[in-house]
């Protein structure tokens, strides 16, 4: 499967006329002074889209999971390498909580504003009560870039790794855990 790409810088010039959702990370961004690299492409809903896209934009795009524990009472979106295999065992253990489960496509509308496959980092801009607690695998940080979605899976975003720790993160204000997740072997 092929997917087409077109790339760019900053904004789209028809940034206007996409989803409110789209415009708000463009605007976030471009209100903190961060340059970003842009994508723009077909849905990428699976990481195996999102490799195709990886090549082009030259950036590695994070893998995002939104998790809660068994009682749904806290909620947790884990950015990790795309290639990397998750298991609830050990993010459970690294946080000291109970068995971990995907939140609900419901709960993800609810808590970020964003639908399955559309999932990122920039979705705790729709969590001002900052219901959701925001994990990153240690070895995402070791990238010089950072690639994800603005909140819609037609478009991937590039940041540099010093701009998303020094100026997204923060101007983002969620709580923040670094964990360190074993590769499984196959």
């Amino acid at each position: 499967m092929s997917i087409s790409v077109s790339l760019g810088k900053g904004a789209p010039d028809n940034a206007a006329a996409r989803d409110p959702r789209e415009r708000r990370c463009y605007e976030f961004l471009d209100r903190l002074g961060v340059p970003y690299r842009r994508a723009d492409h077909e849905p990428a809903a699976t990481m195996e889209l999102c490799r195709e896209i990886e090549q082009s934009l030259g950036c590695p795009i994070c893998k995002n999971l939104l998790l809660t524990n068994r009682q749904q009472t806290d909620f947790y979106l884990l950015l990790m390498e795309g290639d990397k295999v998750f298991k609830t065992k050990y993010l459970s253990k690294a946080l000291g909580c109970a068995r971990l489960s995907f939140a609900s496509d419901e709960q993800m509308l609810e808590l970020v504003d964003i639908t399955p496959g559309s999932l990122s980092v920039l979705g705790l801009l729709n969590d001002p009560e900052k219901r959701v607690r925001l994990v990153i695998d240690k070895p995402v940080l070791r990238q010089p870039e950072i690639g994800f979605h603005p909140c819609l899976n037609t478009s991937t975003l590039a940041v540099s790794m010093g701009d998303f720790t020094g100026s997204v993160l923060p101007a983002l204000g969620h709580e923040l855990t670094v964990v360190e997740l074993p590769v499984e072997e196959l």
